[in-house]
């Protein structure tokens, strides 16, 4: 499908996909809403897009952001909010819990990334070193280490104990940075670009490892497995694509989706994998083989975001003005 999410500009990433969900309004895929799904939880979570969520390292708290400017903390068992703040970034497109729990990271329009107490809401620090909007925020799994990603076509590292970069890739094919992932053990970060690439890098040298090939449209979405041996891409070409972190090949080809794919997460224990697309479902894929489990259907709009417990039994899906809490089947 050819959609404005195909150009070259930030537009292509978030940006384009959250402007073209309100052109189509509530046009969506057809969807059979007799066979719509039951989640745990169905909570207004915001006046705008869900754009962007992250579990804790319990499971206990989902943060939440938005194109409404807002990022906002739930309760997972009960779905109440426990913290709502207003950022001041002109929309959040990316948020993210530190892994100790004790900060909130929130990548936003005005190029800025954001640092608030993941406890009280209070402000912290405003990074700028960005010249475009910011598309994707990360921590390394140690802590010590925050990359972001923008439409300005680089990648940078930021100490968090100095709050300086340390870090700037800069990508010469002159795309965004769509989106970005450590890998466990916090070597490299795989980075998904505008111009169909998914690339590794290393995060003490800034050098390319590798460049994986594989699909026919830009790049929306990465995750790595809880072992580092996988690697997930999620494209605007309707596929998801399973690769070899070792052998640098691609594994699986996922189809199933009918429009792009803007969101993916893997299972801690490695044997699933979570999509959401533009198509408005949720798909539930076998790791192992590649196979769909599982099509969750109830989102009338694009599933932007998804993410999945640390324990593995939950996961969570936002569109607009939504969030959703799903047993893994």
């Amino acid at each position: 499908m050819n959609t404005p999410l195909h150009r070259g500009s930030i537009a292509t990433g978030l940006a384009a996909m959250i402007l073209w969900a309100l052109v189509l309004g509530s046009f969506v895929w057809a969807v059979d809403q007799d066979a719509e799904d039951a989640p745990i939880q169905k909570i207004h979570a915001h006046e705008g897009w869900v754009t962007s969520l992250d579990f804790d390292r319990d499971g206990k708290r989902i943060v939440t952001g938005s194109d409404d400017d807002t990022v906002k903390v739930w309760n997972t068992s009960t779905g109440k909010e426990m913290l709502a703040v207003r950022v001041g970034g002109k929309g959040v497109t990316s948020v993210v819990f530190s892994p100790d729990g004790s900060l909130i990271a929130a990548g936003c329009w005005d190029h800025s990334v954001r640092l608030f107490d993941a406890d009280s809401g209070k402000p912290g620090d405003v990074l700028r070193a960005h010249k475009d909007s910011i598309t994707s925020v990360a921590f390394s799994p140690d802590g010590k280490q925050l990359a972001s990603g923008s439409g300005d076509d680089s990648l940078k590292l930021w100490d968090v104990a100095t709050r300086k970069v340390v870090m700037t890739i800069t990508l010469d094919d002159d795309y965004d940075v769509n989106c970005l992932a450590f890998s466990p053990d916090g070597k490299s970060i795989v980075t998904g670009d505008g111009d169909n690439n998914v690339i590794v890098w290393n995060t003490r040298t800034g050098q390319e490892i590798i460049t994986l090939k594989g699909h026919d449209a830009g790049i929306a979405c990465v995750a790595w497995s809880h072992d580092g041996k996988r690697i997930v891409s999620g494209s605007w070409d309707d596929t998801l694509i399973i690769w070899d972190a070792e052998s640098r090949k691609g594994l699986y080809t996922l189809r199933g989706h009918k429009g792009d794919v803007a969101c993916v997460a893997m299972s801690p224990d490695g044997t699933r994998i979570i999509s959401g697309s533009e198509d408005a479902q949720i798909h539930i894929w076998d790791a192992r083989t590649g196979k769909l489990i599982k099509g969750l259907r109830g989102h009338v709009k694009q599933v932007l975001c998804a993410g999945i417990s640390p324990d593995g039994k939950l996961i969570a899906t936002g569109s607009h003005g939504e969030l959703r809490l799903w047993s893994i089947p």
